[in-house]
């Protein structure tokens, strides 16, 4: 069967070649939600004005909480279903299916629906004022009415990835890059919708998505499908995913309270607009880091399917290799922000705005100082996610906390007190420092311990 040759491969592959066709899709489909993320920000900078643009920025924790939602099921649920698959167990990954669809849909409905009749405030408590609350409250508000199904789409993608077909998973997400970056122009500018344009525009963007990969789910050829009595809830299996799940939901919960702390201190020192670039940095950083996500994700089927198999050798490999891959993809980022910063700062705002150009500004010495040392970021990444992958989350759980907690929040407590607006800054760079020294100090302990490199795998691929 078509089905049980996706599983075979990832036993029996090189693994170089198997992580680069499992992590291509991964990352055109990660990039490409990248993509219209930042491109949507262009379109709202260019046609909506400087507030606008701080309003996206404004609202970024509360869409990190929001994301941290999805990833607690859906990527709890694909590292679940790897692993059950490769012990054998199909039940197991068909019963992760179904509360993978109950399970994303009921989270998101509290966390979307509930909190709307108070967005207003929420807003004003993340920071916005008059001039930017209007702005911030019609592009939420579509965002939050639509996170249920975005959730769901988000869900099983990841599942789909999960069980064999990384292919169909990237072509969901270029899908609906597609429709966004073709309906939002209308949207916002010849409709004149504004801000609430861009957010309907990944609204339908991110419907379309969720359609193609329901379709895929009800085929009958696939690893896993839709049949009945897979929704019932079960509360081990539950706890399982959720527990799995845990590292990056933590890290986006965490992240939206730095977000805001990071916004808290740019409106003490530079107003506004201070928000506005840093929600620019951190949309231009967010795009290499999805690229690394998108190797991460690569990387977890295989290692999740071969820690099954007990092909410990295999898992080693892969996590190497996607180290790699990763670092190669944040040196290139690296280089374009430190050669091209002020022609990327340049890409979000109009010069002709009276706002351009202290964003501008901002966000060039913001994008050379953070980029320091990113290089190194992308192993650290890769290496927290793949004790998530062979299903250790309370060390995945570690590494996420230490440095947005321990490091991170220290940092931008004390760093603007000694040097000023700079400080905040540099602030990520210490963070980034101390939280890649430790990451490769665990790695290294951890491999040493439980997979040595004396373990030699049955196909040693």
């Amino acid at each position: 069967m078509a089905s049980d040759a996706k599983l075979i491969e990832l036993e029996k592959r090189r693994i170089f070649p198997l992580l680069v066709s499992y992590s291509m899709p991964a990352i055109i489909g990660m990039a490409a939600m990248s993509i219209y993320n930042i491109v949507g920000a262009i379109y709202v900078g260019r046609w909506c004005g400087a507030y606008a643009v701080t309003a996206m920025g404004l609202a970024f924790p509360v869409l990190n909480l929001m994301v941290a939602v999805g990833t607690l099921v859906g990527l709890g649920c694909a590292a679940s279903a790897s692993i059950a698959l490769g012990q054998g167990k199909r039940r197991r990954a068909q019963n992760i299916l179904g509360h993978c669809l109950v399970l994303s849909f009921l989270t998101s409905v509290v966390v979307g629906w509930l909190p709307l009749p108070w967005i207003n405030e929420i807003m004003f408590a993340f920071g916005a004022d008059a001039n930017t609350i209007k702005p911030s409250h019609d592009y939420m508000i579509v965002l939050m009415l639509w996170f249920p199904f975005n959730s769901v789409f988000l869900g099983l993608n990841h599942l789909m990835r999960a069980s064999g077909y990384p292919k169909k998973a990237m072509v969901s997400l270029i899908i609906s890059m597609v429709i966004n970056l073709a309906v939002a122009p209308l949207f916002i500018y010849t409709f004149n919708w504004g801000i609430a344009g861009a957010g309907l525009a990944t609204a339908v963007a991110q419907t379309v998505g969720l359609a193609w990969v329901l379709l895929h789910f009800f085929r009958k050829d696939v690893v896993l499908r839709f049949t009945r009595g897979i929704y019932a809830i079960n509360w081990p299996l539950t706890k399982r995913i959720c527990t799995i799940g845990m590292p990056p939901c933590l890290l986006n919960v965490v992240a939206c309270f730095v977000v805001l702390l990071f916004n808290q201190l740019f409106i003490t020192y530079d107003g506004q607009m201070g928000v506005g670039a840093y929600g620019v940095v951190n949309r231009v950083i967010f795009f290499f880091c999805m690229i690394v996500a998108g190797i991460t994700q690569g990387m977890q089927p295989i290692a999740g399917y071969n820690l099954g198999l007990g092909q410990y050798c295999r898992v080693r490999k892969v996590l190497l290799n996607a180290m790699v891959l990763a670092s190669g993809i944040t040196l290139f980022g690296t280089l374009l922000m430190q050669i091209f910063p002020r022609d990327i700062a340049m890409l979000f705002v109009k010069e002709e705005d009276a706002n351009a150009s202290q964003i501008i500004n901002l966000a060039t010495y913001g994008l050379t100082v953070v980029s320091l040392i990113f290089p190194f970021v992308g192993s650290q990444i890769v290496i927290s996610n793949f004790f998530q992958a062979i299903g250790r989350p309370v060390m995945s759980i570690f590494l996420t906390l230490t440095r947005q907690l321990i490091f991170l929040i220290p940092a931008l407590l004390l760093m603007p007190i000694w040097y000023g607006e700079p400080g905040i800054w540099y602030s990520q760079v210490v963070a980034d420092v101390l939280a890649v020294i430790m990451g490769f100090t665990v790695i290294t302990l951890f491999l040493a311990k439980v997979f040595p490199k004396k373990n030699v795998c049955i196909n040693n691929n």
